[in-house]
């Protein structure tokens, strides 16, 4: 997991007008500001249906149900994306003296949250991808 600083070129690249006509205000301000919802007020923060988890933005595959486990941390915690090529990270230095990982979506560019190592979780990868609600949609078989 190597960090990228000014993030990749994405795909699916909009003007913040459009973004603005295709998102709330809410998933704006997280997608493309990089805001954070508050803890334990998104919709998939104890979901345990299954599915997969797909950007709210642009619509990539971005995370399994089968990743996802309860970190009672108040967000969405999985312990690795679909796919590598799903998720693209930048050093967010936003927090003095708290340098993070930022997770964005690789497709469109959208903030997703963050990943953390080394919390003593026991999952497969000893990493917590902190993703807000807000930023995602599951895709259920029926969808």
């Amino acid at each position: 997991m190597s960090t990228d600083e000014d993030g990749p070129t994405p795909e699916v690249a909009l003007t913040d007008d459009q973004w603005r006509e295709r998102l709330t205000d809410a998933e704006f301000q997280v997608l493309r500001r990089a805001a954070t919802e508050a803890p334990f007020t998104g919709e998939y923060t104890d979901t345990t249906t299954e599915g997969v988890y797909r950007c709210r933005a642009c619509g990539a595959e971005l995370f399994r149900s089968t990743e996802k486990f309860s970190s009672h941390c108040g967000w969405p915690s999985f312990f690795s994306p679909l796919a590598e090529d799903r998720v693209r990270y930048v050093t967010d230095t936003s927090v003095p003296g708290m340098p993070r990982t930022e997770v964005r979506c690789a497709s469109c560019g959208s903030h997703l949250g963050h990943v953390f190592a080394g919390e003593g979780y026991d999952t497969p990868t000893d990493l917590r991808y902190c993703i807000n609600s807000i930023s995602l949609t599951l895709a259920t078989d029926g969808d």
